[in-house]
């Protein structure tokens, strides 16, 4: 007679795609609470000091633009760009830098590590 164990989501209960499921909105909170602190500290940081902003600072606030989803969703009211730019070039850096932080935010948020054999290859899911 076989006496092997059940895996642990069904012993808990739950079935392994919901258990999957509230592991990503779990991971995706944490990463909303942590990337509303950081925006917050980054603001006031990240504007110039004289003169309009430009390309570089539009990659800059593009780029942790898509981070003030948590904060104001939290109530807060957040600067989400430069209101004093060069216009073309500043837009074209801010369309960029939300184009890569999104890439790295959503990318890492979603990632997960492929499980391997002893051998190399890549198991079925």
């Amino acid at each position: 007679m076989n006496s092997s164990s059940p895996p642990e989501a069904t012993r808990a209960g739950w079935p392994p795609w919901v258990a999957g499921l509230l592991k990503r909105a779990l991971r995706m909170v944490v990463l909303g609470v942590i990337l509303t602190m950081f925006y917050s500290w980054a603001v006031p940081h990240f504007r110039p000091r004289q003169g309009p902003a430009g390309f570089a600072y539009g990659m800059l606030h593009g780029a942790i633009m898509p981070m003030a989803l948590p904060a104001l969703a939290a109530g807060q009211d957040v600067i989400i760009y430069a209101e004093e730019n060069t216009g073309r070039t500043y837009k074209l850096g801010y369309t960029i830098g939300i184009n890569l932080c999104g890439v790295v935010v959503f990318g890492t948020a979603f990632w997960t590590p492929a499980r391997r054999k002893a051998d190399g290859a890549q198991l079925k899911r």
